[in-house]
């Protein structure tokens, strides 16, 4: 690990991988929530975690730069199911690229439980990680003008559902109704990091989140409501 001052008062932590910002950030939170560590936000990236309003950053600094990267952060216990239809239009060329029919894709990546590592981009937009590296997929050549709200994409080893329309490169193989972003809700975002998030296909409408931001099984009607 790397640790990094940033103003005053603040680190930015550099690692190795995803996996081992998400085991960082798993283990401040826990720090922080035992007492021992006084941060206002701890904000986990793809390869570093942002710790603003440390009391004495040059100690803490000191100690992350001599210490190993903790091992894998234990499985949240909350879980969102997202439901969605695998109706997307770069389905038959994810398809392509997995070597699997169509069909496949949807059991491949609704079989895979999720973990919700960062969030960016927009208000809302989770990056998940979950499919082994052999399902990685590159971004579009050429990025749409405009993705709809909802949109289920796929763009290196993540997933993402984008929350608003918005341009975006990411390859789509699905849809869903469900709200990310509601400034009704507290919190707002149904997503954050180290979420457990299921994909369940549906054929008919996929509806939005219900009050507790779960969303309702498949086949129950749920409440109305560029990376």
């Amino acid at each position: 690990m790397r640790a990094l001052p940033v103003g005053d008062g603040a680190l930015l932590v550099e690692v190795a991988s995803d996996e081992e910002a998400q085991a960082l950030h798993a283990e401040l939170v826990r720090r922080r929530a035992a007492g021992l560590l006084t941060v206002h936000e701890i904000v986990p990236a793809a390869r570093t975690v942002l710790l603003d309003g440390l009391d004495d950053a040059e100690r803490l600094a000191r100690e992350l730069s001599a210490s190993e990267v903790p091992g894998a952060p234990p499985r949240g216990r909350r879980v969102v199911d997202i439901p969605v239809r695998y109706d997307g239009p770069d389905l038959s060329e994810v398809a392509a690229r997995w070597g699997v029919p169509e069909d496949e894709v949807a059991g491949i990546h609704a079989g895979t439980e999720f973990r919700v590592a960062f969030c960016g981009f927009a208000p809302g937009f989770g990056y998940l990680t979950g499919l082994p590296a052999r399902y990685d997929v590159p971004r579009r050549a050429t990025p749409r003008t405009s993705v709809p709200a909802g949109s289920v994409g796929l763009a290196g080893s993540y997933t993402g559902v984008y929350p608003r329309s918005s341009p975006g490169g990411w390859q789509l193989i699905g849809t869903t109704d469900i709200v990310l972003w509601d400034h009704a809700r507290v919190p707002a975002a149904l997503l954050s990091p180290g979420t457990r998030v299921r994909f369940v296909p549906v054929a008919g409408p996929a509806g939005p989140a219900g009050p507790a931001g779960v969303a309702a099984p498949a086949g129950v009607a749920a409440p109305a409501g560029t990376p």
